[in-house]
């Protein structure tokens, strides 16, 4: 039925079984993967599940490849993309490869960005053996329940997706796989989303993330293309301001 359809959109809802949490007060989303929740917290002992912030779900001991370990306080202050992804999953291995020269190209122009490897390895092993191949820090594999609370904290529903925070630890972008695979230089870190995109294969995995209005023009004729992006800019960014001012993603 319509509504049916209208609330499948509404939630972005793009596989099944999908469990959300709401508040009934104002309608928002507390919670995308009501699954995991249940799973992780079956006595309902953290009820109601709100989002919390990123340094309190993150807070514990932290590793680096070379086995050294440091406090998740060392993220504070710096921007940091949130990385899920495992070495079983060929589109995160060709991904890995990208960011760790992204990840070196921001180091050295002085920027203040980690990187934090959240895994979805089927095995400590698989996890030691991709790691290494990392320069930055990752949760212990071993503390899955940690890893669990971030997966829920941003609804991971599917590998390889990169988070980026800004130093508050607020999120600037759900799409940072995007962004890395279209900016190989960096020069558009931390990659706020843009409200008007030209469409290509790598950012085409947005249509399926919500409402999106394509506006299809002649790419022969140069002044066209601009010519349309400037008539469309004004609206989409009224629009995202209108949700942003609601705290809902647009």
């Amino acid at each position: 039925s319509l509504l049916q359809l209208k609330l499948w959109n509404k939630y972005r809802v793009s596989n099944i079984p999908s469990l959300i949490f709401i508040d009934a007060s104002t309608g928002k989303v507390v919670c995308r993967n009501g699954l995991l929740v249940i799973r992780d917290d079956p006595e309902g002992l953290e009820f109601p599940w709100g989002p919390k912030p990123f340094s309190e779900v993150v807070a514990g001991t932290l590793l680096r490849n070379n086995g050294q370990t440091l406090d998740s306080s060392a993220l504070e202050g710096s921007h940091v993309g949130v990385y899920f992804s495992a070495h079983w999953c060929p589109p995160c291995r060709s991904l890995t490869r990208v960011l760790v020269e992204s990840y070196r190209k921001i180091k050295e122009a002085g920027q203040k960005f980690e990187i934090l490897f959240v895994s979805a390895d089927r095995s400590e092993d698989s996890f030691k053996q991709y790691f290494s191949e990392m320069p930055w820090v990752a949760v212990p594999y071993a503390d899955e329940a940690r890893r669990s609370r971030l997966n829920r904290l941003y609804g991971i529903q599917g590998i390889p997706t990169l988070i980026v925070l800004d130093s508050k630890g607020d999120m600037i972008t759900r799409q940072g796989r995007v962004e890395v695979l279209n900016d190989i230089e960096c020069r558009e870190f931390p990659w706020h989303p843009k409200p008007v995109l030209e469409l290509t294969d790598s950012n085409a995995v947005q249509l399926n993330e919500g409402p999106c209005l394509v506006l299809f023009v002649d790419s022969e004729d140069d002044g066209e293309s601009e010519a349309a992006k400037q008539l469309i800019q004004p609206i989409a960014e009224k629009i995202i301001a209108k949700y942003k001012a609601k705290e809902e993603e647009a």
